[in-house]
């Protein structure tokens, strides 16, 4: 935290001071690169040794009026040496690239901390569309700031002037020059953002050159200005030893999914409509066509969905992503995954709903369309990643269980951890668990397409080529291991009991749920999904200060561990935390209504602060 740094005043002599974590929020307009400044601080940084939590804010427009509040595209990073579990409540450090990035942002920034404005920016015309009636940078409303207003637009124009760029291209330059300050202010080297550079612009090179002059142009500047007399160093934070790269949520996903077609020797196929926020995944996918990798952009979300069930009649991995409309238009074809029993894998990367809604923003309000948003009776096994790194894990573990039990599974992610980013342990196939895809049937035997594993139910898997093992596929309800046709009233009921046994005996192939800080006690905090950083980090520091409070983070959400309710029992108060309006909570009461569930919700795409959960959670103890 800045909240140690030596005030800033002119003429004082520079000095470094040491953080043990501090949060940079970097905000302007939607094509002001922001998103590209504080990925580029964020990679500089881990390759440094920092724990890291990103957060990527930006609008729906694809560029939305120049100076409008609505068009400002934001990115939040929080580095430290000690654990880093989220983004970050308070900003210490906002870069406001215009007017309309500063009056969106500054709430977030308290008293004593640091603003970087980019002064030319403050003219009469945009500090209107911002809805300042006069100059904050002149009327003393920021004087409880370190305020370093800096003429970014004019220097960075100044240092590209000979090299025959037009306007827009000296322009796009601004962001390099104000990651430049950044980076003298948090003692970062250059030497990494330069070659991410080369590596992007290299074909161009006048690109690559300007960008290059203006990032130093930003670092020199910031070394000489009085009004930045200290540099802050964070020093590398104590991980468990291994290989260590920053990872997006999104792009952990897809890896999952290629070490578990490789792990089960199954080829891997994803049949996508691209859709916000999920669509990186179909693109990093699309780059590993050496790996085996078939993807297929579809026409639409039905036909991506239909495609992955016929790449599952074949025998592959078989994967279709979407977000919550997408996954509305899936319904039908999911229940025919249900009714055929193949093994499909469903990413929904949640965004903030109805309809079109917020599709930018974050939420986890698809739970109950997951779980119930088919027609019939339609069981699908349910899990949720919760941090950027372990959507790999998840992935992972969501593929194998389609492939050993012979049924769809359905990812919920969100757009909070698709789009952050942080630092991912590189792992080796070798310390992968296991995936043992569900057997083909073998010659000598009875053929009997739906035949089952006596412990999971899960059928043999014939695929289309295998002489002698032909049978009927398709959405008509199957007769008991035939799979003819059957309309006969006791077989249905039969079978969708059949199906939805299936499905709970997933809870023996699956792991306990755990517990954060106490193991009982007076308050048991639930959580699923994205919202784990704030609400580990809450519990932590109560925790720490000799309170009773644990935290039981859900990743199995259908079926639920087996020992949930024997976790439930151990105290006096639950509280379900999540961003909806009580979708968990619902499931739980449903399940477990033995017990009373106290509520925590927040609908507004945006992610849970760790402030208003330890206050909310103090008054639920009577600590205030």
């Amino acid at each position: 935290m800045l909240d140690d740094a030596p005030a800033i005043t002119n003429g004082q002599e520079k000095s470094n001071v040491k953080l043990d974590h501090v949060v940079i929020r970097f905000a302007g307009d939607s094509g002001d690169g922001m998103q590209l400044t504080g990925s580029q601080f964020s990679d500089t940084s881990a390759m440094l040794g920092n724990d890291i939590a990103t957060f990527p804010n930006y609008p729906a427009e694809i560029r939305a009026p120049e100076g409008s509040v609505y068009g400002v595209s934001g990115f939040q990073v929080h580095i430290g040496e000690v654990e880093i579990s989220t983004p970050g409540d308070d900003v210490d450090v906002l870069v406001a690239m215009n007017p309309a990035a500063l009056i969106t942002n500054f709430d977030s920034v308290s008293p004593g901390k640091t603003i970087i404005v980019n002064s030319d920016e403050f003219t009469a015309k945009n500090l209107a569309k911002a809805g300042y009636t006069s100059n904050p940078l002149e009327d003393g409303s920021l004087a409880s700031y370190h305020l370093v207003k800096a003429p970014i637009t004019k220097l960075s124009r100044e240092t590209v002037k000979d090299m025959g760029l037009d306007n827009s291209s000296m322009n796009r330059t601004r962001n390099m020059f104000a990651l430049g300050m950044v980076f003298w202010m948090f003692s970062r080297p250059l030497d990494y953002t330069i070659k991410y550079l080369e590596k992007k612009f290299g074909k161009k090179p006048e690109i690559f050159q300007s960008n290059v002059k203006v990032l130093k142009a930003g670092y020199n500047f910031a070394e000489t200005l009085e009004l930045l007399p200290s540099a802050f160093t964070v020093m590398p934070a104590k991980m468990t030893k291994g290989t260590y790269r920053i990872i997006m949520g999104n792009t952990a996903t897809a890896w999952g999914f290629l070490a578990a077609a490789e792990k089960s020797g199954k080829q891997l196929f994803l049949g996508s409509y691209p859709i916000t926020p999920a669509s990186d995944i179909l693109h990093e996918l699309s780059e590993h066509l050496h790996f085996g990798v078939r993807t297929f952009q579809a026409e639409d979300e039905i036909s991506g969905i239909c495609s992955a069930l016929g790449a599952a009649f074949t025998g592959s991995l078989a994967l279709t992503t979407t977000s919550g409309p997408g996954l509305a238009l899936k319904s039908e074809a999911i229940g025919l995954a249900v009714m055929t029993e193949l093994p499909v894998v469903v990413v929904d990367v949640q965004r903030g709903g109805p309809s079109t809604g917020l599709p930018t923003k974050t939420e986890q309000a698809d739970l109950l369309q997951a779980m119930y948003g088919r027609n019939g009776e339609s069981p699908v096994i349910i899990l949720a990643p919760s941090t950027p790194a372990n959507c790999f894990d998840y992935a992972y573990e969501a593929s194998r269980l389609a492939l050993e039990h012979m049924t769809p599974v359905i990812l919920l992610s969100d757009g909070y951890i698709a789009n952050g980013s942080a630092p991912w342990l590189i792992r080796s196939m070798k310390d992968m668990p296991p995936i043992n895809p569900a057997p083909a049937p073998t010659g000598g035997e009875e053929w009997l397409p739906y035949l089952r594993d006596e412990d999971s139910l899960a059928r043999r898997w014939a695929i289309p080529g295998m002489p002698g093992f032909e049978h009927r596929i398709g959405g008509l309800e199957k007769e008991d291991g035939t799979g003819n046709i059957s309309y006969d009233p006791l077989n249905h009921e039969h079978m969708v009991k059949l199906r939805a046994e299936k499905v709970k005996r997933v809870e023996n192939y699956i792991p306990e749920l755990e517990i954060d800080g106490a193991q009982s006690g007076d308050l048991l905090v639930i959580g699923w999904g994205g919202t784990f950083g704030s609400l580990h980090t809450a519990i932590k520091y109560m925790h720490e200060e000799g309170h009773s409070i644990g935290l039981a983070h859900f990743h199995y959400l259908n079926p639920m561990p087996k020992n949930t309710a024997e976790v439930l029992s151990r105290f006096k108060k639950i509280v379900v935390c999540e961003l909806n309006l009580g979708q968990f909570a619902t499931l739980l009461k449903s399940k477990f209504p033995e017990f009373n569930y106290l509520q925590y919700n927040k609908v507004q795409g945006l992610p849970f602060t760790v402030m208003e959960l330890n206050n909310h959670f103090r008054q639920l103890m009577g600590l205030s």
